[in-house]
């Protein structure tokens, strides 16, 4: 029946004139063997059914049943039909019920963007709880800096993004909390003996920077900047696990976001030393959906209302605006 396959494609693509109605009233004829039963099963007159089944056989342009005393039977071409039509009732039942979960909050997908730091360090403790909630629900997580997940955002490529505040004219953002910087060290380094320094004697140790495309970089930099002096030796990685690890090893001295080293700091194998005369920075980080996205349901709801915790869920998190 590959000519019927075929056809079905079409009408797929090309006709509206195929209605549920005439599927389910089908199947149930189908399932019965007789029209007057069927009819009242579905609760509908026997005429009524009868134009629906007389309007999809011509539809067709085959007749599906074969009429006789004791009730009807499915020709061959009905019988060959058969398994589209409950294909098709069970996709449009399963896809009701799948908006309905959604609704709920309890399947589907969620797509969430992040920045590096905040995929690493951040967002891991606001999944655990989401995912003991809502099991069923399918996480994607994408990462990259903040200007790509704000534009993953703007295509509709991720639900919500969570990164460092960009203007855009289709984006709606929202603070979540603020990530400091801290100077880390060794916990055998003199800084750390010390537990603070000035800003001058950066220079006497070898700075450890990570990501030149991050928002951290600069900060960093910038404070160098401004305090006027030269390091000692720099050392620049490609991320903050790299950082943190040529730290540990006694390599130098790094100003890493508090959130990607509170369990260093916890733990002794880092320890922190404050600034005196120059606070390191922080950088603000912002959910971000677009500004035509609507109110959120089901899952995404949830989630955000998650994300709003973030400075009592995750160590190192500090309110917005603290």
């Amino acid at each position: 029946m590959l000519w019927l396959r075929a056809r079905i494609i079409t009408w797929v693509y090309h006709t509206r004139a195929m209605q549920l109605s005439q599927i389910e009233g089908f199947l149930e004829v189908a399932r019965l063997g007789n029209v007057s039963r069927a009819a009242a099963s579905l609760s509908i007159t026997q005429p009524a059914l009868s134009a629906r089944l007389q309007a999809l056989e011509e539809e067709l342009g085959q007749p599906l049943f074969v009429r006789g005393r004791r009730g009807v039977r499915l020709t061959d071409v009905g019988q060959a039909f058969l398994p589209y039509a409950q294909q098709a009732v069970a996709a449009l039942a399963s896809g009701l019920a799948l908006v309905g979960d959604l609704g709920a909050g309890g399947a589907g997908e969620l797509v969430i963007g992040a920045a590096p730091a905040v995929g690493t360090y951040v967002l891991p403790q606001v999944l655990v709880r989401f995912a003991a909630r809502y099991p069923n629900v399918r996480l994607v997580v994408r990462t990259g800096h903040s200007e790509e997940i704000t534009e993953l955002v703007v295509r509709n490529q991720v639900h919500v993004g969570l990164v460092r505040r960009i203007a855009h004219p289709l984006v709606t953002a929202r603070p979540l909390y603020d990530d400091a910087l801290v100077l880390v060290s060794g916990p055998e380094h003199p800084f750390a003996q010390q537990g603070s320094v000035s800003r001058e004697r950066l220079g006497e140790a070898p700075l450890i920077l990570f990501d030149p495309a991050s928002s951290y970089h600069e900060l960093t930099t910038a404070l160098v900047r401004e305090a006027g002096v030269r390091p000692r030796g720099v050392m620049e990685l490609d991320n903050i696990d790299a950082a943190k690890k040529m730290v540990t090893a006694g390599l130098g001295v790094a100003l890493l976001p508090r959130t990607a080293v509170a369990d260093e700091l916890a733990s002794g194998a880092l320890a922190a030393s404050t600034i005196r005369g120059a606070p390191p920075g922080h950088r603000r980080i912002v959910v971000i959906r677009r500004s035509d996205a609507g109110e959120p349901q089901g899952a995404l709801a949830d989630f955000l209302e998650l994300v709003d915790r973030i400075p009592e869920i995750v160590p190192g998190a500090l309110p917005p605006g603290r």
